[in-house]
């Protein structure tokens, strides 16, 4: 039984996953690389943890990381940061982390991975496609995702789709643009609210030993998300240039809504809420 949770990676989706987890009673670790967000953890009920996880993590940490692994589960939700780090940085991060779970009482592993891991072959894909990573994003992403299966003990993928919501507003970052190529890509977004239900439904159901999808079973345009962004939000339209679509692809969550099963609180990237700040 899931008693205590460690979220490795407090940010815009780990802290309000510890929130919901608190609201279920369950204790919360969280650890943060950034120093002024231990007050807005600790505030929330979160037993904060200054923590920047490295390949070889630093003596004088190896004792916060022995006491944020006292957990019962452990959600890992960090970036791979490839582009500042390399592609080595993120897999030996991960390795390091798993190789501390012998002496730790962590029952259970959910990586919050991306479906990046997916080529562009114009067409659906879904977790059995064939893959050996197309770029460094996804070679390392991949890597890590191997090092969690192979910890030992049970363990959790969620290949999350674009994270949207709140603040996070897709026709907001295109707004005004011109020669945008990619409005008739079909977008694989899903809402952050949606990725902390189905979080909650993996421990509450104690799904062990899978990896899911985890976008909206539906996939318009970019051009009608930005138009409805511009049209209930005010951003201005992007402009678009002629020319084929460029590669894309369609994730599925079949096996997410049929195995869980699970039904999105927002199953249409139209009709999801933001709070712009």
């Amino acid at each position: 039984m899931i008693q205590t949770v460690s979220i490795v990676g407090c940010g815009w989706l780990g802290l309000p996953l510890g929130e919901h987890l608190l609201a279920q009673d369950l204790a919360v670790k969280g650890s943060t690389t950034s120093p002024g967000k231990i007050p807005l953890l600790a505030a929330s009920g979160i037993h904060p943890f200054l923590l920047s996880l490295q390949p070889q993590p630093a003596p004088g940490q190896l004792g916060e990381l022995h006491e944020l692994l006292d957990a019962d589960l452990l959600v890992i939700d960090i970036p791979p940061g490839v582009e500042k780090q390399g592609p080595s940085f993120h897999p030996d991060q991960i390795r390091s982390l798993i190789a501390r779970l012998p002496d730790s009482p962590v029952k259970k592993v959910i990586y919050v991975s991306s479906t990046s891991v997916y080529p562009e072959v114009n067409r659906e894909v879904d977790e059995a496609e064939p893959l050996a990573g197309h770029d460094p994003v996804s070679t390392a992403i991949l890597q890590a995702e191997a090092a969690v299966r192979g910890s030992g003990r049970d363990w959790v993928i969620l290949r999350c789709g674009g994270l949207m919501g709140y603040n996070r507003i897709p026709g907001k970052y295109v707004a005004g643009k011109k020669d945008l190529r990619t409005g008739d890509v079909p977008v694989n977004f899903v809402h952050r609210d949606d990725v902390v239900g189905i979080i909650w439904e993996i421990i509450r159901q104690d799904v062990r030993n899978q990896v899911y999808n985890v976008v909206t079973p539906l996939h318009p345009k970019r051009r009608e998300v930005y138009a409805r962004n511009a049209a209930d939000l005010g951003y201005a339209l992007p402009e678009y240039a002629d020319g084929p679509v460029p590669d894309h692809k369609v994730v599925s969550c079949r096996k997410l809504v049929r195995e869980l099963p699970y039904a999105f609180r927002y199953a249409d990237p139209l009709s999801f809420p933001y709070t712009p700040s």
